[in-house]
């Protein structure tokens, strides 16, 4: 990665960022609770961008349709974002095909 790569990635998030910053605050609380559970677990798709950026789509258009956040992803935030990630590989899981996988050889 070279130092482009990290300036362009830094500009696409401050962008996604000033996306969810003009949200309601309802909406934002909810966006940056998800982010940080999806932060904390790993799922794989997370670093295309595209997993939290479908979020503010979603987001967005829940707005335009003048609906509240709640009413939109429904009462369970973590059911809501639970599913959104339920077929998703994590890093969790990579790490611990690895140790199987080392186990299974034998090694530690």
């Amino acid at each position: 990665m070279g130092i482009h790569d990290i300036i362009e990635g830094k500009r696409a998030w401050r962008a996604h960022m000033a996306r969810v910053k003009a949200l309601p605050p309802d909406y934002q609380i909810v966006y940056k609770e998800m982010q940080k559970y999806f932060f904390k677990i790993g799922p794989v798709e997370l670093v295309d961008g595209s997993l939290l950026s479908g979020i503010v789509d979603f987001f967005e258009e829940g707005v335009a349709a003048d609906k509240g956040v709640m009413e939109l992803i429904g009462n369970d935030v973590a059911a809501f974002a639970d599913d959104l990630v339920k077929d998703s590989r994590t890093y969790a899981d990579i790490y611990q095909e690895s140790v199987a996988a080392r186990k299974s050889k034998g090694t530690r």
